[in-house]
């Protein structure tokens, strides 16, 4: 299958940030053959697509989400008093996690993929937990991944708060099965959208053996881990009262920092913490929407962590709009950080999707993989190497998306699924979401009582 892109605007957002101006695109398959002028003229297309004052962008990559969530915007719940992260956790999100089964798990992901296609963003790295559903849901999220098409990582967050070592082992079983199923499809030649890495909810919710037993399934699959960690001051708190150990260094001792570690939110991380952390090479995943809702504060030592990319915790997909968001409110809180600061935070993101997907990702380029957004963007003001990060923030949107192909797919094109029905799958969404808000125990969505997040 050859597509072309014609008369394309091409922004590399990968350092450095290029400009290129009415240049063909030319996709075989699932790799960029060619990019530049006149670089489709002899090719025979099977599929034209044309971009006259069009801009064209390397896919974007959402580095934490929690997919399970799909359901879940609007519910109205009894909720009890939500004053710190502790009580939003199980007040909110545990309710709702345990509520899971396999079909709101499998709709949640078909919902949060096409949300993620139509924001531009072509790859969502998830962490899950569901302690009622756990043998099986990593693949039916995969399941949703890849009916939409959307690239993805998904872990199980191992945690004890429910059911003790039986919850542990059985989260650590599912990350080792899913990540064995991943090898048989990849060793029987199939091209695998869904990754395998391995999971822990939050070392407060995580006691000695859990550790052991994930960095044993750390070793065993060759794939790294993904971890909140100091999100709220209680993680780190609890961390010096049982185990009188800052949290990376309790990491650390197990083996479980490496290059391909993601570790999310990080707020509460000391000095030494954030060196251990670049030492180690990992990566650590910014949300800002997530930590404002919350209320546990921002991290003033961002600028000093070297694998900074960037997640919405679940707040969606929209990339466009994180990367907004957190240059304001860092902004506000007078750090040092610039547009190009949160462009390169993104697109860093590439260079961990390496370690999970084969191939070269995150330039609009020969010989990468073709993860392609296409934007409708009118720049008011030129539009230059130098001020390509400004244009992001301030002008660009999610609104701009106007066609998006992943894997040399196209999945949507002027605003429209090429091959999904939306409308359908959105309409048994919901019916299948007033199940998860009866087993939550929410009140009918009639705006008289409950917490509407």
């Amino acid at each position: 299958m050859i597509t072309v892109i014609k008369n394309a605007r091409v922004i590399q957002t990968m350092d450095p940030v290029q400009i290129l101006h009415n240049v063909d695109i030319v996709v075989e398959n699932d790799k960029i053959k060619s990019v530049g002028p006149d670089a489709a003229k002899a090719v025979k297309a099977d599929k034209v697509i044309d971009a006259s004052g069009k801009t064209v962008i390397p896919g974007m990559i959402c580095s934490h989400h929690h997919y399970y969530s799909g359901l879940s915007r609007g519910m109205l719940i009894p909720a009890g008093p939500q004053t710190d992260l502790i009580q939003i956790l199980k007040e909110w999100w545990w309710r709702l996690d345990r509520a899971l089964d396999e079909e709101s798990l499998y709709y949640s992901s078909l919902i949060c993929s096409l949300d993620a296609i139509k924001n531009g963003t072509t790859t969502c790295i998830d962490h899950h937990e569901s302690p009622n559903y756990i043998t099986g849901s990593l693949s039916a999220l995969a399941r949703g991944m890849e009916e939409v098409g959307v690239r993805g990582m998904v872990a199980y967050g191992i945690t004890d708060r429910n059911y003790g070592m039986k919850e542990i082992k059985e989260g650590v079983n599912e990350g080792i099965r899913f990540a064995k199923e991943v090898d048989k499809r990849t060793a029987a030649g199939e091209e695998v959208l869904c990754q395998a890495m391995m999971g822990g909810h939050a070392p407060f919710t995580i006691p000695e053996e859990g550790m052991e037993m994930l960095a044993d399934s750390v070793k065993q699959t060759g794939r790294g881990m993904h971890l909140h960690v100091a999100e709220g001051e209680y993680d780190v708190v609890w961390s010096h009262h049982f185990y009188n150990m800052d949290i990376m260094d309790r990491l650390d001792k197990h083996g479980l920092l490496s290059d391909n570690t993601l570790l999310v939110h990080g707020i509460y991380l000391n000095e030494h913490e954030i060196e251990l952390m670049n030492e180690r090479g990992c990566y650590l995943a910014h949300n800002p929407r997530s930590n404002m809702n919350n209320q546990v504060g921002i991290n003033k030592n961002l600028p000093k962590i070297k694998n900074l990319i960037m997640g919405t915790d679940g707040c969606g997909s929209n990339m466009f709009e994180e990367c907004k968001i957190a240059f304001f409110k860092n902004r506000d809180a007078h750090l040092p950080y610039w547009p190009g600061d949160y462009l390169r935070a993104l697109t860093r993101a590439n260079t961990f999707v390496e370690k999970y997907h084969k191939g070269k990702f995150g330039r609009i380029e020969a010989g990468y993989k073709a993860d392609i957004t296409i934007l409708d963007y009118n720049n008011p003001t030129p539009l230059v190497p130098e001020n390509a990060a400004g244009h992001f923030i301030w002008g660009m949107s999610s609104n701009s998306v106007e066609s998006v192909m992943v894997n040399g797919k196209l999945l949507l094109e002027n605003h429209k699924f090429t091959q999904i029905d939306e409308k359908a799958i959105y309409a048994k969404a919901a019916e299948i979401a007033k199940k998860v808000w009866d087993r939550t125990g929410a009140l009918p969505p009639d705006g008289t009582s409950g917490i509407v997040r």
